[in-house]
């Protein structure tokens, strides 16, 4: 015969785990100190400036002559 399960527990239970499964990811993107905070920001923002510089125009092709 198979057991008998409280449902009421499963389900906290199961809840429960879920909880500490969000709480994990919560930690791992907020819990950063300032400065790796600031290093990725400054990351980014380096990536940003690098895309926004050598972004091309529209007629900007390279070997295009006119």
């Amino acid at each position: 015969m198979s057991d008998i399960i409280n449902l009421r527990q499963f389900k906290k239970k199961k809840i429960r785990a879920a909880k500490e499964q969000q709480a994990d990811q919560n930690r791992i993107l907020f819990g950063r100190t300032k400065v790796e905070k600031e290093f990725a920001r400054k990351k980014a923002q380096k990536a940003e400036q690098f895309l926004s510089n050598n972004q091309l125009e529209p007629g900007d092709r390279e070997g295009q002559n006119n």
